[in-house]
């Protein structure tokens, strides 16, 4: 292909982006710099596999061993491949960085649309802001790993010390994320070599590493069931869903940045169905690494002072020297996923502040004149996740609870769009992208919103049936505070979003929703009048 016809051929995929956003109602801010390999980068990076697996190992571990490790995995995983077929659908349909919420208003009742948008909208953003905090806490806790395992154990892990790295990760990834559109597309090549390489790592080196003494049989791998907690074992086993269900979380983060994708209508479905399916397989096969390489002293992995399961395993056969350097690159990984989560998180509160719902709207709705890129939304979201990160102070189980925060709240706000698609499919116009479903569409979302609504009840629950305030779940605190806050501020007399919130504002000339048109003066008094009641 010439020089000329692959300029041409961009040009016109340009023009066809820049096109169907305004038939979504809204004018190009974005610089288009993320080609569709960057898109899945993205997504692919968020999932992270090895760095994520290490974060989330306390949860499969003692809640049925090898098995929920193996077979956990296998089960969630193949259920989290049916939301995300369905979302790729909708982010095929409406490729728009405001994603889930625009999707909630577009495809439901009248009646309802903007509630169900609006608690869309905040479940997004509390989940995704939570996502950051998970995942950067994960890298502070790996970070403080290592400190233990290079001064062979004389540092001393305290909670305020975990936190104050954990400040720092999520600082750096706020100054990272306000960088130009193209050096942030550009870094997803190093994300995506980065985690499959670590990945093949496990897979070949450290079954060749492990001590005999220490390799399991397959009858123990794919078979123990070791519960270390008093949960029945049935529900332990579902407890352990937590792991993969994490891992292989936030797949609308590739949706968040379709205003910045090239080609997004094709691009962010088949980043996030590939996303999910290259690491489905690519965990399972991690884990069943893990599974035969880490002896059968589960109590041992689980209390060892280096605070990390994974960490202990890589010692066990790789020695003090190894375990270093391969433990270096997951968290170079791990800090890898938090600055694509940042990213992620900081578009979505953009198109959730450009439509006036979030409090300080026209602060956040703004465009960084330098950088091109909403560095105060970035500002937003670290403080945000600084905040979720105090919760370490109210005990270990407490900060714990943020992975079950960002896993709820988003399944929260993904199964509601894909409900609605459903339920008012007759009166909200449904029009197919180019990724369809066609007759298998209503199947998986029938599986994936059941699936969802399951997990997040059982995600409500404690570690042991024996719980005290120190270690309750405090997921329902911190989920229900936010959901019950944003509906006072909904309904709240006079001020309230009731009053003035319709769901997606135009910055489109003469675009109305349903695609009728009105002038230019209309769209500007929509933001003013959202701006006014926000203050």
């Amino acid at each position: 292909m010439s020089a000329d016809v692959r300029r041409q051929r961009k040009a016109a995929i340009a023009e066809s982006d820049e096109r169907l956003l305004a038939e979504l109602g809204y004018k190009q801010e974005f610089q288009r710099a993320f080609r569709p390999l960057e898109v899945f980068g993205i997504a692919f990076s968020i999932v992270g596999l090895v760095p994520s697996i290490a974060s989330v190992l306390f949860y499969s571990i003692p809640n049925g061993g090898p098995v929920a490790m193996v077979w956990g995995w296998a089960v969630a995983s193949t259920f989290i491949f049916f939301g995300g077929l369905s979302m790729a659908e909708l982010a095929s349909a409406a490729p728009t960085s405001g994603g889930l919420y625009f999707w909630a208003h577009s495809y439901s009742s009248p009646k309802w649309r903007n509630l169900l948008a609006w608690i869309v909208g905040y479940a997004n953003t509390i989940g995704m802001i939570s996502s950051v905090a998970s995942v950067d806490w994960g890298a502070a806790v790996q970070i403080m790993a290592a400190a233990g395992l290079s001064s062979n154990g004389s540092f001393t892990m305290t909670n305020s010390k975990t936190f104050g790295v954990y400040v720092a990760v999520v600082l750096s990834h706020a100054v990272v994320c306000s960088l130009g559109t193209k050096i942030l597309a550009r870094l997803q090549n190093v994300y995506i070599a980065l985690n499959i390489l670590l990945c093949f790592v496990i897979i070949i080196a450290l079954p060749a590493a492990t001590p005999s003494e220490l390799k399991n049989s397959a009858s123990y791998a794919l078979g123990n069931f070791t519960n270390l907690y008093d949960w029945p074992n049935g529900f332990a086993f579902i407890l352990s869903f937590l792991a993969p269900v994490w891992t292989i979380c936030s797949y609308d983060s590739s949706v968040h940045i379709s205003e910045e994708a090239s080609n997004a209508a094709i691009a962010v479905p088949w980043s996030i169905v590939w996303s999910i399916s290259i690491g489905g397989i690519l965990g399972f096969a991690v884990n069943v690494t893990l599974a035969f390489c880490m002896g059968q002293d589960l109590e041992g992995l689980m209390n060892n002072s280096l605070g990390q399961p994974m960490a202990q395993i890589f010692l066990n056969s790789f020695g003090k020297t190894i375990t270093l350097a391969v433990w270096a690159f997951i968290i170079l990984a791990q800090y890898m996923m938090g600055s694509s989560m940042m990213l992620a998180t900081s578009r979505q509160s953009f198109a959730f502040a450009r439509d006036g719902a979030l409090p300080f709207s026209s602060w956040l709705y703004r465009m960084n004149s330098f950088t091109k890129t909403p560095v105060n939304t970035v500002l937003f979201c670290a403080a945000g996740s600084i905040a979720l990160g105090a919760l370490v102070f109210a005990g270990t189980q407490a900060v714990n609870a943020v992975f079950s925060i960002s896993n709820i709240a988003q399944y929260i706000a993904y199964s509601i769009p894909i409900a609605a698609r459903w339920i008012w499919r007759k009166e909200n116009g449904w029009t197919p992208g180019p990724f369809s479903l066609g007759a298998w569409s209503g199947i998986c979302a029938i599986v994936s919103v059941i699936w969802m609504i399951f997990t997040s009840i059982v995600f409500l629950f404690p570690t042991t049936s024996s719980t005290s305030a120190q270690d309750m779940n405090y997921t329902v605190v911190v989920i229900g505070g936010v959901l019950i806050l944003s509906l006072v501020w909904y309904y709240f007399p006079v001020y309230g979003g009731v009053h003035w919130f319709e769901g997606p504002v135009p910055t489109v000339v003469g675009y109305r929703g349903g695609r009728k048109w009105m002038a230019q003066k209309d769209v500007e008094e929509v933001h003013d009048g959202s701006d006014q009641k926000e203050k």
